[in-house]
């Protein structure tokens, strides 16, 4: 089953995902729908006209997570190329909500930066409350999964050893285009990211070293995760960073994120005029 939230005149409508369009579940979003027990039921049961998809609605498929955790150097192609060693335990940063943006929406580089970063993630969607979990309860707790690009800004991420400052600029952060729920997703899945139709990012999630229960297990021992809560696994190899020379994002160009089995993410690039920023 997949859901999407989508922006209507009246606020947001969560919608189930078929072939060939949507069916309407009812009023609020993902996150909110999750929130219900009985979630899965009312979604899989909803009927009504199969309506069109329209891609400028979607919204990001959780507009309002209570918590956005992120996880660095996750993958082994990209802890290779960043440098490091094999961590012991998952790195953890945050974001926060308004950094969301929806899975077509433009992304505006903040005109602080010119190191702008791509990361392509698969995120984990947290479907029940859990606490201290062990690994078969936090398996149990995931709704599914989405797509997330970590949009980064190299420059700010490294002023400090702590990368709070780097990962959470407002609007940079483009997330869905929906949620997919265990069954849907292939434990091999391929996930890739195109720069102007130039792969930059190609691997599968089984190249995760944390992975998605692993995760849930490890956080909600700090803190107790609820429906809606997300976790961004980490990104694969292929940043612009750790190219020679670097490489970053620049006006008039075309990010597109995928994961095999969810969809994508079509994020046109712009520059803010210096006269608009704020």
């Amino acid at each position: 089953m997949k859901l999407a939230t989508v922006r209507t005149e009246g606020g947001f409508r969560t919608v189930r995902v078929e072939p060939d369009g949507q069916v309407d579940i009812g009023p609020g979003d993902v996150g909110e729908l999750l929130t219900r027990a009985d979630w899965r039921t009312v979604a899989a049961a909803a009927t009504g006209d199969l309506l069109p998809i329209e891609p400028a609605r979607l919204a990001p498929v959780v507009p309002r997570p209570g918590k956005i955790v992120c996880v660095g150097l996750n993958y082994r192609t990209h802890i290779t190329e960043m440098g490091r060693d094999l961590p012991e335990f998952p790195t953890l940063f945050a974001k926060f909500p308004e950094a969301l943006i929806g899975p077509n929406d433009p992304l505006t580089l903040p005109p602080e930066s010119d190191a702008v970063d791509w990361e392509a993630e698969l995120v984990v969607v947290v479907g029940r409350r859990v606490r201290r979990a062990d690994r078969a309860t936090a398996a149990a707790a995931i709704a599914g999964y989405t797509i997330l690009n970590d949009v980064t800004l190299r420059d700010w991420q490294f002023r400090t050893r702590e990368w709070l400052q780097g990962k959470t600029w407002e609007d940079t952060t483009p997330l869905g285009p929906c949620l997919v729920t265990p069954d849907e997703l292939a434990p091999d899945a391929e996930i890739s990211c195109t720069l102007d139709d130039e792969v930059v990012q190609k691997s599968t999630i089984g190249d995760l070293l944390f992975d998605p229960a692993d995760l849930i297990a490890y956080v909600s021992t700090i803190v107790t995760l609820n429906p809606g809560d997300l976790i961004a696994t980490g990104t694969t190899g292929g940043v612009g960073h750790a190219r020679k020379p670097p490489r970053y994002l620049r006006d008039g160009q075309r990010l597109v994120t995928r994961i095999e089995g969810i969809g994508e993410l079509v994020t046109p690039v712009r520059r803010a005029a210096p006269d608009t920023a704020s």
